[in-house]
């Protein structure tokens, strides 16, 4: 009887366990997912807006036109249609695009048909306002406008009808592509836009006039036309080359000849200064240290004047020989190299290897954790740099790195409230950091928490 006793309460007790083990998980990863949430939660919204017309919205919607999947293949559709380009659209001889639109009528009111007008539009706010293009207008026809099917419906509490009109816009005879189709929708008073072949960008005087930057956007040009619109608008008056990619590039340039010229010195003077033996070593590296403590603002009058005299302002090698080596890098490999036992250099010598053939054969190869975490440190340091590009770069429109032209950006285009455009561009300034934390972080959490053991 007793063993009969003892036998269900240990299941109890093992059931009991289990339901904590469980619990505590659920806490954990919970936890965890409320925390991904308060973090990435502000990324998603902000990516979010830079695809809206309209940003500042309010209250935030995270349901509208450029999320819809009716909305991606009819802009696909209409761009075939405009150029025979589904992803960016346009307008070309040729085109013939049938567009319908429908509005709501109370009931006890004749439903009366929209003006439909083709404008001359500018592309956009900053630099798309000062190109010339080829405008759709000029070459542009659009045929009558015919009532295409009507239908009972409530809206809003409201009876009356849906009224669908349909109409065909061309362009006949031979002539340049235009990039964008702009088109305007007017209806008369007590009729409320209700649906239309594309959602309009804009909807104004409560919904009676319907707009839309392009009638045959393709998907890129309607879904992301923001991020269209970063390397389209911003272009180099006098070349029309993109802004946005010369810049990305130069970051691209910077960063790398940065990292490349931190990896090397930073790995010979962390490697002496843990291994070599030489009057003032201790002192030497307590500057070190001291000067980590000291920010760039303080001593950025002398490298100005350096840079000056050699002939470096205005030039991206300024701010690679600004940059290129730190002491918070010789750190890292000092306290990385300590850590690697002495018996193995000890073995290299008896072999016959050389202190530079132990360096670069030996040592280096078990430093990819360390050189990995200075990698990916280093880029993302001076892929974000604005102090030291401000100081160097400035005036030098064309040699901007992308927080300068970020900023460019924002006094371009925030004084018209255009904020799209500069959420879309910040996001794609984020996209190499995204990809190149994922590639090396592995290496950069084994080497930022072996580089802690000693010191």
């Amino acid at each position: 009887m007793a063993a009969q006793v003892i036998k269900p309460v240990r299941k109890l007790d093992e059931r009991h366990l289990a339901r904590q083990r469980w619990a505590r998980a659920a806490w954990i990863y919970g936890a965890m997912l409320a925390l991904a949430v308060f973090f990435i939660g502000p990324f998603y919204v902000a990516y979010l807006g830079s695809l809206k017309d309209n940003p500042l919205e309010w209250p935030f919607r995270y349901s509208f036109a450029q999320t819809q999947p009716k909305n991606w293949a009819a802009a696909w559709r209409l761009g075939q249609l405009g150029a025979g380009n589904p992803w960016t659209g346009g307008f070309a001889p040729g085109a013939r695009i049938p567009f319908q639109v429908s509005y709501f009528v109370e009931e006890g009111q004749e439903p009366q048909t929209p003006m439909v007008t083709v404008p001359t539009r500018r592309a956009g706010a900053g630099l798309g306002a000062i190109f010339d293009e080829v405008q759709a207008a000029q070459y542009a026809r659009v045929s009558e406008v015919q009532e295409v099917g009507r239908r009972s419906a409530l809206v809003g509490g409201q009876p009356g009808q849906i009224v669908t009109y349909g109409f065909t816009i061309t362009y006949e005879g031979q002539g340049p592509k235009a990039a964008r189709l702009p088109l305007d929708i007017e209806a008369p008073r007590g009729q409320m836009y209700h649906s239309a072949t594309l959602d309009p960008n804009r909807l104004e005087r409560r919904g009676r006039v319907a707009s839309w930057d392009s009638a045959a956007p393709g998907f890129l040009g309607y879904t992301f036309r923001n991020y269209v619109r970063v390397f389209n608008e911003a272009r180099d008056p006098n070349t029309g080359a993109s802004f946005f990619l010369r810049w990305t590039l130069n970051t691209f340039l910077v960063s790398l000849a940065v990292v490349l010229t931190t990896l090397l010195f930073a790995s010979l003077a962390g490697y002496a200064l843990a291994r070599m033996y030489f009057p003032g070593k201790n002192y030497l590296f307590a500057f070190v240290v001291f000067t980590m403590t000291v920010p760039a603002q303080a001593i950025f009058i002398s490298n100005y004047l350096v840079l000056r005299d050699l002939g470096l302002l205005g030039s991206l090698w300024g701010m690679v020989v600004w940059s290129a080596v730190g002491a918070g890098a010789v750190f890292i490999m000092k306290q990385f190299f300590e850590s690697i036992p002495r018996e193995i250099e000890e073995a290299a010598l008896i072999d016959g290897a050389s202190p530079i053939t132990t360096f670069f054969r030996i040592i280096i190869p078990m430093a990819t954790p360390a050189l990995g975490a200075l990698t990916i440190l280093t880029f993302q340091g001076m892929w974000n740099e604005f102090f030291k590009a401000a100081v160097v770069l400035s005036g030098q429109q064309t040699n901007y790195t992308l927080p300068l032209g970020l900023s460019f950006f924002r006094s371009a285009y925030g004084v018209a409230g255009d904020w799209g455009l500069m959420l879309a561009s910040a996001f794609l300034s984020m996209i190499p950091i995204i990809i190149l934390f994922v590639v090396f972080q592995r290496y950069f959490v084994e080497g930022v928490s072996t580089s802690a053991l000693k010191g």
